[in-house]
């Protein structure tokens, strides 16, 4: 006899709910518009799900769920889902972290949506990293810039994270919540996007601006940092599952059930594929990048199938071609990268 189907949560169904009703249906004038509603950060809020990464006490969500919501919510509005989803990593920084009087200063008004938040560490990942921490008196100073930060503007603090000068080969990362505005040593520029304007990301740039010791949240060796970006990787593979689940879905009400049906199949494996980069780290890249290639496939195939009122402005369409591309180097990595080419020109 086969196990009884497992009932989703209802944050799970709600996502399911708030993508099909609230954030699909206005993706297009977010996209056309550069501008999330207001509704939709508070609704997030008012539902729970700026503490999905702290759980929900008694009825905490296992991965599996959590990724369903972050596809869900992925296939609705792609600028809402993706600044939304650097709020959940800055709640797990700061659960995490030893600083007490900091956690208890902002971690349940982070949990509650009534701060919202975003992260800065794409900075510190390469070699020679773009941010560098530099100890002093009363802190740190930060120096360089970090160069995709999501929902400036929006969000109201920032976690960064810099490369400490002093930690010789060990690298080690220092992490702490800013205010996230200019202040001094440190300005924002604008940058415009193919896709996700509204996910109003900017460069930032740090001119000795200090991380004051009691904001940071913690340190960690840069290998350890980088351990964790496999984790971080799955997780934004959710976006580009969720745009090619929400392509495949278009294209068979378009008229093509059978297309359809093969692209499903081909997001089982590449979910697979994302699950199994969890336990081997070294197959997340290309797990990553094959969910990045299969939604530019899904949205195109639904291009295709369309016809020409895909061409135009405001169909769902071309939206969801650059949508894909976006995630195609959107919290990416070099090998991502490469393994994308590789496919694409194979």
């Amino acid at each position: 006899m086969s196990e009884p189907r497992k009932v989703a949560p209802p944050i799970v169904r709600r996502a399911h709910q708030i993508a099909d009703d609230v954030l699909f249906p206005a993706a297009n004038t977010v996209d056309e518009t550069g501008q999330v509603p207001a509704g939709h950060w508070d609704l997030l809020a008012r539902e729970g799900f700026y503490g999905l990464a702290a759980g929900f006490g008694a009825q905490e969500l296992d991965f599996a769920e959590v990724v369903e919501v972050l596809e869900a919510l992925s296939g609705g509005c792609l600028s809402t889902t993706f600044t939304w989803m650097q709020h959940n990593g800055a709640v797990l920084n700061l659960g995490g972290s030893g600083n007490t009087a900091l956690r208890e200063r902002h971690f349940e008004d982070l949990v509650a949506g009534r701060t919202r938040a975003g992260v800065a560490f794409a900075g510190v990942i390469p070699n020679p990293p773009r941010l560098w921490a530099r100890a002093v008196e009363g802190g740190y100073l930060l120096e360089g810039e970090a160069p995709f930060v999501s929902g400036w503007g929006v969000i109201d603090l920032l976690q960064v994270s810099g490369r400490d000068r002093d930690s010789g080969e060990t690298g080690t990362i220092v992490s702490g919540l800013i205010d996230a505005r200019p202040g001094d040593g440190l300005t924002a520029e604008p940058v415009r996007l193919v896709a996700g304007q509204a996910t109003n990301t900017v460069r930032l740039r740090f001119d000795g601006y200090l991380l004051p010791t009691d904001q940071i949240t913690g340190t960690v060796p840069h290998a350890d940092f980088l351990a964790y970006q496999a984790f971080g990787s799955r997780l934004n593979g959710c976006v580009a599952c969720g745009i090619a689940h929400r392509a495949i879905r278009l294209l068979a009400e378009a008229g093509h059930p059978e297309a359809a049906t093969a692209l499903t199949a081909r997001l089982d494996h590449v979910r697979s594929a994302l699950d199994a980069g969890l336990h081997d780290p070294a197959t997340m890249p290309s797990a990553r990048a094959g969910a990045a290639e299969l939604a530019l496939r899904a949205a195109g195939a639904l291009v295709a199938g369309v016809g020409g009122p895909a061409l135009l402005i405001g169909q769902h369409a071309q939206r969801l071609v650059r949508e894909a591309t976006f995630t195609m180097v959107a919290a990416s990595r070099p090998d991502m990268r490469q393994h994308l080419v590789r496919s694409l020109t194979g």
